[in-house]
């Protein structure tokens, strides 16, 4: 049994913890560009932390975007990261849902993400090509661009997901 997980907004004193966090946790992916990135425009971020014992344990990023065509307002759920030690045990999943309410609160209508089908399918997001990722995605990840709305006002919503300037790289959507 673990200790109680706290979930805030990260801090700027969280980043040395954040940044050795993700090479742990994707040791095949390099993530730190983006994730520094993201992390100097707290304007269009919202990144939290999960907390145990004082340890950030886990780190999750949204991000502000738009939808072609559309006025509904939206974000994108990446990357989220739990250190090797405290994956599955449910704190991945806590810290998704306390960002959900987060955007909600922060007036969020729909939240994409680029993940596993049946990881973020268990918390409410169903396969969705109506809002089109910034660029095409490979045949094998059919499935993985998801959505969830949060509010009955994002209706029938579609176009592309307008991104900010740091997920605007090819790479970050590709295998």
């Amino acid at each position: 049994m673990r200790d109680t997980l706290q979930i805030r907004n990260s801090v700027s004193a969280d980043n040395k913890a954040i940044e050795s966090l993700y090479p742990k946790a994707f040791p095949d992916e390099d993530l730190l560009p983006v994730v520094k990135d993201l992390l100097q425009d707290p304007a269009a971020t919202t990144s939290m932390v999960g907390v145990l014992d004082d340890e950030v344990v886990a780190h999750i990023i949204f991000t502000a975007c738009g939808v072609s065509g559309s006025p509904v307002d939206a974000a994108l759920l990446a990357p989220l990261g739990v250190s090797p030690d405290w994956q599955r045990q449910g704190i991945g999943s806590e810290l998704v849902q306390a960002g959900l309410q987060q955007m909600e609160s922060a007036g969020k209508q729909i939240v994409c993400v680029l993940g596993d089908p049946a990881y973020y399918g268990r918390l409410g997001f169903r396969s969705d090509m109506s809002i089109r990722p910034p660029y095409p995605l490979p045949k094998e990840y059919e499935g993985a661009w998801q959505s969830i709305t949060l509010s009955a006002d994002a209706g029938s919503c579609s176009g592309q997901l307008l991104v900010p300037r740091p997920w605007c790289q090819r790479s970050l959507w590709m295998p």
